[in-house]
Parts: structure tokens; sequence; C-alpha cells
């Protein structure tokens, strides 16, 4: 795995910890909070967080559109809980005003597994990987419809009692509903990466 610059946006959220693994994956994890700082980027990570507050930072900070810039330009991008719902194409349950960058083509509701209180781990089947992947899911949004390009890597079981899927790809882009920097395990960083 050749090293690349890899920027993390540090707005808010669980961005050191995201560095912290691409670190140990031999990558070149840059902070990013402004626009200069996206500067020989190769790819984003969008951690998890509060959805809301980041989109806000986002646009308070001059850094939404040079991000979608990016995006728009091909860059890879790994969004965890938060950074799936700013990736997605629609999201549900989002303040009327929330712009999101549609780098890949979901259908995302907030919060869907619950507030805080309901938050929960679980062993996910993950398509790539040959040992299930123990899921930390905080305030976690779901996905409610996927497009044609998408392929679905791993689901769960939502409060509903359906199964909905929560690690998706399409192409270089990849989201989670989990935050699989708050463990130990560096395998969906890599499957990314790869």
């Amino acid at each position: 795995m050749n090293p690349r610059k890899i920027g993390v946006l540090g707005l808010q959220g669980a961005a050191r910890e995201h560095r912290d693994v691409l670190e140990r994956l031999g990558q070149t994890p840059v902070d990013v909070r402004r626009p200069e700082h996206l500067f020989g980027v190769d790819a984003l990570v969008i951690p998890g967080g509060e959805s809301t507050t980041m989109s806000m930072l986002l646009e308070s900070s001059g850094l939404f559109d040079p991000v979608a810039g990016l995006l728009a330009d091909g860059a890879p991008a790994f969004g965890t809980c938060a950074g799936m719902i700013l990736l997605a194409s629609e999201v549900m349950d989002g303040r009327p005003d929330q712009r999101s960058f549609s780098s890949i083509d979901l259908r995302v509701r907030r919060n869907a597994f619950g507030r805080q209180l309901a938050s929960f781990e679980a062993d996910l089947e993950v398509e790539g990987l040959d040992t299930p992947f123990r899921a930390v899911f905080i305030r976690a949004p779901y996905v409610e419809s996927v497009g044609d390009a998408v392929e679905v890597l791993a689901s769960a079981q939502g409060p509903d009692g359906e199964s909905h899927a929560v690690l998706c790809r399409a192409g270089q882009v990849m989201v989670s509903a989990f935050h699989p920097e708050l463990t130990d395990d560096s395998r969906l960083h890599q499957l990314w990466l790869a």
C-alpha cells in the first residue's frame, strides 16, 4: 500500500482517531480545518460527529465548496457516521438548509438507531472480510435506499426490526453508519485504501 497524503476533516468529531489509524497503516494524515489544508491531499476522511454542526462549520470555515470540488474531481473519500450523512445524496430528518456533498447515491436517515442512550456495538459480517467486524454505533444513521451503482458491504437490524445497510461503497467512496476508528481493528480503513 503506497503512502498517500490523506486529509481528515478536523472541524468536529473523531478526527484524531482516524489520523491514528491512518498513521498505523503507513499513510500521511493531515488535519483539514481550512481550505489551504486541502493542498496536495489525495483522499479525504470525514469523521463521525454531529452532522448539522459539521455542515455549519464547513460553511463558516469556507471549506464546503473546496471539499465539494475535491470530491467532484474524484478524490477517494471515507465517511463514518456523520461523514456518511454528509457524503449521501439525500438526508432524511436533517435541517432544511443542510447541504451534503452527494458523493454516493444513498438516502440516509439521521439518528435512525436512536439517541445517545441507544448506542450499541454489534458484530457485522462485512463483504471482503474473513471474520466479523465489531462495529460501534453512536446516534447512528442508517441507509433507507441505495442507488444502482452502490454496493452494500454490511447491514444491521434497525429498531424497526428491518435490516438496513450500514456500510456501503461506490467506486472510491466508502461510508459507514458506525465508528471503525473507535476500535483497534483497521480492516475497514485498509479496505478503503485498497
